[in-house]
C-alpha cells in the first residue's frame, strides 16, 4: 500500500511539474509572405519573446489563416491570439483611425516617426479607439509610403485617374481615388497580384516593399512615387488572452514589441530603397512626381480631409483634433 501511495505521489509531482513548465502558445497571423520585411520583423519579435519567457510564438504567414480584413475580428474574438493587420482595417467602427491614410498629411519621414512613436498623442487616441475591438496594440509595423502601380505610363496627374479602376485597401484611400475621378475597388493584399494579372483593375495602391515581396513586376510595369499616404500595419493581441498572462510574460511581450518596432522603423528607408532597386532591375519604370504635380494632387484631394473631419465629429471633434496635431508635428 505504501509503495502504491508513493507511486501516486510521484505521478502527481511529475504532472504538476509538467503543467508548471508548459509552454504558452502565441499564434500570429500575417497576410504577407514570411520573406517580406513585416515577416522578417515578426521573427525578431518571436526571438525576443522566446528568449525572455516560456511563450512559444508561431507565425502563420501568407494569409494561411486569415486575410487582412479578417484579422481584427479573428483576434478580437479570440480565435487566434495575435495578428498583423493594416491600420485601416480598424476604421470601420472608428473612422478616426484612418488618419494616416489622409492624402499628403504625413508627407515626411520625420512626421511619420513622431506620429507613430509609442506614447505619442496620436497613438494614445488611435490605440484607445482600436482597443474597443477587444484587442491591444503591441506595436506599429512601418510599411512606407503609398505608391501607384500602373501599366504603360505613370499616374502623374488627377486626369490619369479618370474612370480608371483602382485597387485600394481602405475606405479613405478609396475616397482619395474617387476624388481624382477614379473607381476604387477594395482588394486585399494577398489578392492584388491576381487582380492585376486578370485586369480586374487598371491601377493600384501599395507600398514599394510589397512590389518586391509579391513580385508585382510580373503583372505591372510602372511605379509612380506619389507617397500620398503613410501605410502602417499593427501587431495586435487579444486583450483577454493577454490579461491571462503572468507579469513576466507580459513584460517579455512588451519589451520585444519595443525592440521590433524600432528595428522596422529604423530600417524603413533602406527597405524602400532596396525595393525600388529590385523593381528597376526587374524592368519596372519608376516615375517621381514634381512639386507642381504633388500640389495638383493635394488640391484635387483636399476634400478627403474635409470629409474625414466631418464624419469624425466635425470641427472640434476627434478627427479635427488629430489633423491639427499632425499638422503641428
Amino acid at each position: 500500500m505504501k509503495i502504491i501511495k508513493n507511486l501516486v505521489a510521484l505521478v502527481c509531482l511529475v504532472l504538476f511539474s509538467s503543467a508548471s513548465y508548459a509552454e504558452t502558445k502565441m499564434r500570429i497571423t500575417l497576410q504577407l509572405p514570411l520573406k517580406s520585411h513585416l515577416g522578417q520583423n515578426l521573427l525578431v519579435f518571436k526571438q525576443e519573446v522566446e528568449k525572455r519567457s516560456d511563450i512559444k510564438v508561431e507565425i502563420y504567414d501568407s494569409a494561411q489563416l486569415y486575410r487582412d480584413k479578417e484579422v481584427p475580428q479573428a483576434v478580437g474574438s479570440g480565435s487566434i491570439e495575435a495578428g498583423v493587420s493594416g491600420l485601416t482595417q480598424f476604421a470601420g467602427t472608428n473612422p478616426e483611425v484612418d488618419l494616416f491614410d489622409l492624402p499628403f498629411l504625413f508627407n515626411t519621414e520625420e512626421k511619420v516617426k513622431k506620429g507613430t512613436a509609442p506614447g505619442s498623442e496620436i497613438r494614445k487616441i488611435l490605440d484607445g479607439a482600436i482597443a474597443k475591438r477587444g484587442v491591444t496594440v503591441l506595436y506599429y509595423q512601418a510599411y512606407g509610403g503609398a505608391i501607384m502601380l500602373s501599366k504603360g505610363k505613370g499616374m502623374v496627374s488627377p486626369a490619369d485617374f479618370k474612370d480608371k479602376k483602382v485597387r485600394t485597401f481602405g475606405k479613405t484611400l478609396g475616397e482619395f481615388a474617387k476624388s481624382l475621378g477614379g473607381k476604387p475597388t477594395l482588394i486585399s493584399g494577398s489578392e492584388q497580384y491576381l487582380a492585376y494579372q486578370r485586369g480586374t483593375v487598371d491601377a493600384g495602391m501599395t507600398g514599394v516593399s510589397g512590389v518586391k515581396s509579391r513580385k508585382l513586376w510580373q503583372v505591372m510595369d510602372t511605379i509612380t512615387v506619389t507617397n500620398h499616404s503613410d501605410i502602417e500595419f499593427l501587431v495586435v493581441v487579444n486583450t483577454k488572452w493577454f490579461n491571462t498572462l503572468n507579469a513576466k510574460q507580459k513584460k517579455a511581450i512588451q519589451e520585444a514589441s519595443l525592440i521590433a518596432e524600432k528595428a522596422v522603423r529604423d530600417a524603413m528607408s533602406k527597405i524602400e530603397s532596396d525595393s525600388y532597386k529590385a523593381a528597376k532591375e526587374n524592368g519596372m519604370k519608376v516615375v517621381t512626381l514634381t512639386d507642381a504635380q504633388v500640389a495638383a494632387f493635394r488640391k484635387a484631394s483636399s476634400v478627403v480631409i474635409d470629409e474625414y473631419i466631418k464624419k469624425t465629429g466635425g470641427k472640434g471633434g476627434v478627427g479635427d483634433r488629430l489633423v491639427q496635431i499632425a499638422n503641428k508635428l
